[in-house]
């Protein structure tokens, strides 16, 4: 069984950086799709980025431009870079890992667009969240 344990949270001030990562133990990364969601109290999750077995990314608009997703296969994790931090980049950030990736491709009136789900039946481990706290 997969087991994920995310580390790296902090609280720093706007316009830092932070490189959250996701140590996973009983299967390597490199074979699968992993993906970092986020949640604030009450809220639902929110899909940041996934990077799936073959190293394509994805990142949401929210943070397109701030965060790059990777695997460190030397240490059989899951990184999350993020720069320019915003006091909205405030949340629990969680880490998942499945067979199957959860970006889905969604078309309205003929413009279409991609969303990172948080589909529980394609992200079957999840890690416990570590916290991200950005003050102004």
């Amino acid at each position: 069984q997969v087991q994920l344990v995310e580390s790296g949270g902090r609280s720093v001030q706007s316009c830092e950086f932070l490189t959250p990562s996701c140590v996973a133990s009983g299967y390597t990364v490199s074979s699968l799709c992993m993906a970092w969601f986020r949640q604030n109290p009450g809220n639902d999750l929110v899909g940041v980025a996934q990077i799936d077995s073959d190293g394509q990314t994805f990142v949401a608009d929210s943070v397109t431009g701030r965060i790059t997703v990777s695997k460190d296969n030397s240490k059989n994790a899951l990184v999350l870079e993020m720069n320019s931090l915003k006091p909205e980049d405030t949340a629990m950030y969680y880490c998942a890992a499945g067979s199957g990736c959860g970006v889905r491709t969604y078309c309205t009136g003929g413009v279409c667009s991609q969303r990172l789900d948080a589909a529980s039946d394609v992200y079957g481990a999840w890690g416990q969240g570590t916290l991200v706290t950005i003050s102004s």
